[in-house]
């Protein structure tokens, strides 16, 4: 008896979620089947490739040394980065904000996001140094600078969310990015919290978490299966918000990307380990979830690249 093949399509969709402005803008979400699901119905909106771009002077791995050299701002690091082929929007990363490292102010911050809209034309995505109370001030202070740019915000948190939904989403009408601690209740919950302040549910991303493969990834996979589940199958509303996940920076922090061959020489090339971990990680969230990754290698972004091409 031939195999008779039943599309799981559903009534439900993912938010459509736009980022940047003109031909360059890229454009998030919008599919009503589970990710990569092309063989059950089109999906209009491949997965994206952000990249990371930090403002910190070094890099975790030689290779990346090597792509960025000659570059001394954070504006000539985004221009280079942009300029691959295969990256849909740059990722700027204020690491150096944080109060209990370099404590970069404010100021410079916003002066390097400038700098930055003036030399690349892609979408741009702004992360912060992880202190909410930082965070919150530089995510309002370049929503301000950068309004009519359409970027997106990492992320508003538990912590500081009102600051971040009404400093960038509603003075200056940027995308909020919704970060939780890889958990579905707690995903909605923020979800809810931001929209109730008045942000539309349609500019907001969410960040449900992320961990490199094998630190605790059985639960980052799991929250985005649920999480995309209960958007498509259940048609909840508060969880149809695109997904957006930032691997680069957890990955190439684990002793199998950072680790020397002079330290663990039974573990081969430390570039290779990092790319791999990056890679294999990315390929993991896309699968169960997530509608953008954020990289940092070059080759990670070509390898992904050739995969969502193979699948779409």
């Amino acid at each position: 008896m031939p195999f008779a093949k039943k599309p799981q399509v559903f009534s439900a969709s993912i938010n459509e979620l736009t980022l940047g402005t003109g031909d360059k803008a890229t454009t998030l979400g919008g599919q009503n089947v589970y990710n990569l699901y092309s063989f059950d119905a089109p999906i209009a909106n491949r997965p994206k490739i952000g990249i990371d771009v930090s403002d910190e002077p070094d890099e975790p791995s030689p290779g990346l040394t090597a792509f960025y050299a000659g570059c001394t701002t954070l504006a000539e690091k985004a221009k280079k980065a942009a300029s691959l082929e295969d990256v849909d929007f740059v990722c700027i990363r204020f690491a150096s904000a944080d109060p209990n490292g370099a404590d970069k102010s404010v100021e410079d911050c916003v002066a390097d996001a400038k700098a930055v809209a003036e030399v690349v034309d892609k979408p741009i995505v702004v992360a912060g140094c992880k202190n909410t109370s930082k965070d919150s001030d530089i995510f309002s202070k370049v929503s301000e600078a950068l309004q009519g740019r359409n970027i997106l915000v990492l992320s508003a948190r538990e912590e500081d969310y009102k600051a971040v939904a009404a400093g960038a989403g509603m003075a200056y009408g940027q995308k909020v990015g919704a970060e939780s601690a890889v958990d579905i209740n707690l995903a909605k919950q923020l979800n809810v919290l931001i929209t109730q302040m008045g942000v539309d549910g349609k500019n907001i991303a969410m960040n449900v978490g992320s961990a490199a493969a094998g630190y605790g990834f059985e639960y980052v996979v799991s929250t985005l299966e649920r999480v995309k589940a209960a958007a498509l199958s259940q048609n909840d509303t508060t969880l149809q918000m695109p997904i957006i996940t930032p691997v680069g920076t957890e990955t190439w922090g684990v002793k199998e990307a950072t680790a020397s061959v002079e330290d663990a020489p039974e573990w081969g090339d430390q570039e290779e380990r990092g790319i791999d971990m990056e890679v294999e990680t990315a390929a993991a969230c896309l699968a169960y979830g997530s509608d953008a990754v954020i990289l940092k290698h070059p080759e990670s972004i070509k390898t992904i690249a050739q995969l969502i091409a193979a699948l779409m």
